[in-house]
């Protein structure tokens, strides 16, 4: 029986604002699935749900791994079942070494049990595993010896949560727009280390709005976001025509998402004008 993160019904809210309003979307592992959508439509919203946020309330519904709840887990938790996101936006964490970090979170990812100062990975197998792949990635060796996202570009951040991907081989990994901010030439690099790295060992949903890094991840399934729930689910083909026309055709076709999605993007514009 494949593996699969299942999500039936899932609500959430960020400071009492709802955000996702009953998201349905089943993926099996070996599966690439595109998620897309207007700016706050939600869909980074369903990435930090899944993670365990604690910013984002979960208020109804169910997300399931292989059968367990995984909204009764921790975030670390989580991780360690093998659920990975790489973030739009990672954080910076200075002082600590992208080797140092990656080493203990493998160590922790691959051994669930570990406890707290148990032996890590041997050094010389990880230090082997990091530089092949670097090497598949076209990192400079002297990148994994930086801090952690601390001065990194906008492409050095993304390429690092590939490398983070490359080395945790999670189950199932959410890509929260790992094509914004890069060139044509990075978006094509990330968009084929994608394609090697998970193979057809990972579930893989790649939130985004465009199509290029689909090009070596042909999806299964794609799927549209709009007022905080996925409202149409299509093919490839899909994927190129919001690329290509937009979303006019799926706002005339769902006026009550669309009608939900257009009070969201008023809330959010006063919530602005107000801190401004």
């Amino acid at each position: 029986m494949s593996e699969t993160l299942k999500i039936t019904g899932l609500c959430v809210a960020v400071e009492g604002k709802p955000i996702l309003n009953g998201v349905d979307l089943t993926i099996k592992r070996g599966e690439v699935h595109a998620l897309m959508g207007p700016n706050g439509s939600g869909k980074s919203t369903l990435g930090f749900a899944i993670m365990g946020h604690p910013s984002y309330e979960v208020t109804g519904g169910s997300i399931e791994l292989n059968g367990e709840d995984v909204l009764a887990m921790e975030p670390d938790e989580r991780a360690r079942a093998g659920i990975f996101m790489a973030f739009q936006r990672p954080m910076a964490i200075p002082g600590v070494k992208l080797a140092d970090f990656l080493r203990h979170a493998t160590t922790n990812v691959r051994n669930p049990e570990r406890k707290e100062g148990e032996e890590l990975i041997p050094m010389r197998e990880f230090r082997k595993e990091l530089r092949d792949n670097m090497s598949q990635l076209r990192m400079d060796p002297d990148f994994a010896r930086r801090y952690v996202n601390d001065g990194f570009s906008g492409g050095e951040m993304k390429r690092a949560e590939i490398l983070q991907m490359a080395m945790l081989r999670p189950k199932f990994a959410i890509l929260d727009e790992t094509d914004s901010g890069l060139d044509v030439d990075a978006v094509r690099l990330a968009s084929q280390s994608i394609a090697d790295i998970g193979g057809k060992e990972m579930g893989i949903l790649i939130i985004t709005h465009h199509d290029k890094l689909l090009e070596h991840n042909h999806p299964e399934f794609t799927h549209v976001m709009l007022g905080g729930r996925i409202v149409e689910t299509g093919g490839a083909e899909l994927a190129q025509e919001l690329h290509t026309s937009g979303y006019d055709r799926i706002r005339e076709k769902y006026p009550e998402a669309a009608k939900i999605e257009e009070q969201m993007q008023d809330d959010a514009k006063e919530e602005a004008a107000g801190v401004a």
